[in-house]
């Protein structure tokens, strides 16, 4: 027997994207239902944080949390070359003077448990265990959406806008054939966890550690609490199975032939299976229509070299939340896909310009020591793009990595509407 709800938006998943979705959503005074498929805690790659997330974290009212969670701080990325040998770290401190510059590692767990948890108490509902299966129209328009409960009762939520924040499911791009892959970008990850690792000293010992292989492949390196470090190799399947298929074996291979790798996990024990994941790029044709938009990784997911994921999930959350109340208090017409046009155009510039820096990244000639030593000026660029300033112009900084990099496009996208702060 089914039931029947009514809000002014349901949100689909209860992940980074969809917890800040429902909570800002909550906090302008809507009726909000996220509706969450998995019961929290649950496992999820993607630990470390940009800087540009303390303010939508300062927004959501959760700052306090990373302390009493004992979250490592993260003051740096650093780089280090296939001989072992470590770059200078971009401190974000260097170059921003506020509260910001200081970030964190998060177990995933934990952090979107928070979230969720946030969401509530802020005013939205959040329910678990509950599977979105359709979206439900009306002439072209979203009007809700049909979900199964984990005992196997249908309810139908009907709302005034829907918000898919269902992750790499895809849910409505992958329906409406919206999805599209990077053709550039079809890196897989082979990845575990280890506790007892080395811990670089002092200031860096929550650092992001991204460390070369061959064929422009990397390690990332990510100190977690409790003394335990997420560890994954990013590179062409090609490259990766190049003589086997076995996670295990494949990951001890690259990790042995990684001097630096090697060296910081000597003193470890593995402590999670060897998992895989591929196709990381991939983006949406659009970002919504008439009722309905995509947020977090539902509408794009760019590979991960930058630890960009957490950052546009919570940002995507946070804009389609504001645009959507917006169309909502418009009033006449409601929500339209009109209503999305600023969001759009703001998180393709900021995707666009991550995929820019992505491409240079893996450009077989790029090295960002030879760059900023061609280019000290733009030493505060560079990190403003590492740190997630992204809604800002960073064209002359993609102007002069074209030296570096032929792949990077000249062209620039659509100036943004509203700055990330």
């Amino acid at each position: 027997m089914g039931t029947e709800q009514r809000y002014d938006c349901v949100v689909v998943g209860g992940g980074p994207a969809g917890a800040t979705a429902g909570t800002v959503l909550a906090q302008h005074g809507r009726r909000v239902a996220v509706l969450e498929r998995e019961a929290f805690p649950r496992y999820h790659i993607g630990e470390s944080l940009m800087p540009y997330t303390w303010f939508t974290f300062e927004r959501l009212g959760v700052l306090d949390w990373f302390a009493e969670a004992a979250c490592p701080k993260k003051y740096s990325v650093q780089f280090v070359s296939t001989t072992g040998k470590v770059s200078q770290p971009f401190y974000f401190f260097e170059t921003i003077k506020h509260p910001c510059s200081t970030t964190w590692q998060v177990r995933r767990s934990d952090f979107d448990r928070m979230l969720l948890d946030n969401a509530r108490a802020k005013g939205a509902d959040v329910l678990q265990g509950v599977a979105v299966r359709e979206l439900l129209t009306d002439g072209g328009r979203a009007v809700g959406v049909r979900a199964d409960e984990a005992g196997g009762a249908s309810r139908t939520f009907h709302a005034d806008a829907v918000i898919d924040a269902s992750g790499r499911d895809t849910f409505l791009a992958s329906k409406l054939g919206w999805k599209r892959r990077d053709p550039d970008l079809t890196k897989i990850a082979i990845f575990t966890y280890y506790r007892g690792a080395k811990r670089d000293p002092g200031l860096d010992e929550g650092a992001t550690t991204v460390a070369y292989i061959p064929e422009k492949g990397w390690f990332w390196y990510i100190p977690l609490p409790d003394d335990v470090v997420s560890v994954g190799v990013v590179a062409e399947a090609d490259y990766l199975y190049r003589d086997q298929r076995d996670p295990e074996a494949i990951f001890a291979r690259e990790a042995a032939d990684c001097i630096w790798i090697a060296d910081h996990l000597s003193p470890g024990t593995r402590v999670e299976r060897v998992r895989v994941t591929g196709e990381f790029s991939y983006r949406a044709e659009a970002i919504g229509g008439d009722g309905f938009c995509l947020a977090g990784d539902a509408f794009s997911f760019l590979d991960p070299v930058f630890s960009t994921g957490l950052f546009m999930a919570l940002k995507s959350g946070e804009m389609a939340a504001d645009a959507v109340h917006r169309g909502l208090e418009a009033g006449a017409g409601g929500v339209t896909a009109a209503t999305f046009a600023d969001y759009e155009r703001d998180m393709r510039w900021a995707l666009d310009q991550f995929r820019q820096l992505v491409l240079s990244f893996y450009n077989q000639s790029f090295s960002f020591r030879d760059f900023i030593r061609a280019h000290p000026d733009l030493h505060p660029r560079l990190v403003d793009a590492l740190v997630g300033n992204v809604f800002a112009d960073l064209g002359p900084l993609f102007a002069a990595l074209q030296e570096f990099s032929a792949r990077t496009s000249a062209s620039a996208p659509a100036v943004p509407a509203a700055s990330s702060t």
